[in-house]
């Protein structure tokens, strides 16, 4: 039986796909963009630089420059003056595009690239289910660093750590903290310069992100730091710590609820658990009012939901939600959680957990 076809509603959709044709090739470009350093070099202009003068600026192929800048004004992201050939990136928007802008979602745009290098292997495991391992996505812990800069150690003092009452005077005073899921360590290494009389432990799975965590630390010359390629699912420490942190990772685990049972374990009976999680509802029909919806259940399927499924895991995703996330806090044997939002993080909810 056919079924008559509402011309508007086709025709409205086909405009949405134009759309999604255009901005997803206007990501991989703003990515290029925060790679090579242009948007940085464009403000530097206080007012319109040719494209020469910009790639010269940036130290990059005028060709290449002036190609990309046209994806950039159709796209409506550069001012372009037809009369001399010039082009301007407004303030406005150099604040949400150049590395000091604390507001950088250029440097997000690179996870259509990160996720796009894993495509073949993601196509094959829509047939077979078994997920897609760590080392299949390109410059992953590299990202990953970038995205934890701008959403946690930026935030740390002033609005992540008040979170946890207390927390801050205790620091200072020389606690044992444990970062479960380290990645390459940047929230760590930030916490141990602050709080010098404290001391600090960071575990990952991945010995690449625990090679360039420790390479970070050297440079940084911290003492009261120090990082393992550890299985979380086998952490058999207890009542070691007074401070357990995961920034983004309890959902990717293999063995979640054991994880978070051993981070209860890990605590001391005065300690706290603080873990950022994606913000999902843990219900599609809950989700869809999220402006970032769409690019949340992305990731979910193309890294955080496969990763996990690789390793034998659950596969959660990234959008397993909050009503979850808090029966699975309360089956590792927390008691008391708080779940918090923060003005600074659209992404994230922050869980502070305390044994029972």
């Amino acid at each position: 039986m056919s079924t008559a076809l509402d011309a508007d509603k086709k025709n409205a959709f086909a405009e949405k796909m134009i759309g999604v044709l255009n901005h997803s090739v206007l990501a991989l470009m703003t990515a290029l963009g925060h790679r090579t350093g242009l948007f940085d070099a464009m403000d530097r202009f206080a007012l319109h630089a040719t494209a020469r003068e910009i790639a010269a600026e940036a130290g990059l192929s005028e060709r290449y420059v002036r190609e990309w800048l046209g994806a950039m004004v159709t796209g409506g992201v550069v001012e372009y003056d037809p009369s001399g050939h010039t082009y301007y990136l407004p303030p406005e928007h150099a604040e949400l595009l150049t590395r000091e802008a604390p507001g950088n979602m250029a440097a997000s745009a690179q996870w259509v690239a990160v996720l796009g290098s894993a495509e073949d292997e993601l196509v094959k495991a829509f047939a077979h289910g078994r997920g897609v391992r760590y080392g299949a996505y390109n410059r992953f812990h590299e990202v990953m660093a970038e995205e934890s800069a701008r959403t946690v150690v930026a935030a740390l003092h002033e609005l992540i750590l008040p979170v946890v009452p207390g927390l801050i005077g205790r620091l200072a005073a020389g606690i044992d903290v444990l970062d479960v899921g380290c990645g390459s360590g940047l929230a760590l290494i930030a916490l141990a310069r602050a709080f010098p009389d404290s001391r600090f432990v960071g575990y990952d799975l991945s010995p690449e992100a625990v090679r360039a965590a420790r390479a970070e630390a050297a440079r940084w010359g911290v003492p009261n730091v120090r990082f393992e390629d550890r299985d979380l699912t086998n952490l058999n420490e207890h009542a070691a710590y007074d401070l357990v942190t995961a920034f983004d990772a309890i959902h990717d685990q293999a063995q979640p609820d054991r994880v978070l049972a051993n981070v209860r374990a890990a605590l001391r009976p005065d300690g706290a658990f603080l873990m950022q999680e994606i913000a999902g509802s843990g219900h599609l029909a809950g989700d869809l009012k999220h402006p970032l919806a769409p690019f949340l259940y992305g990731i979910s399927c193309m890294h955080c939901m496969s990763v996990s499924l690789a390793y034998g895991g659950p596969g959660l995703g990234a959008m397993w939600g909050r009503e979850r996330a808090l029966a699975m806090l309360r089956d590792a044997g927390f008691g008391e959680v708080d779940v918090r939002e923060l003005p600074h993080d659209l992404v994230n909810y922050y869980y502070v957990a305390r044994p029972v």
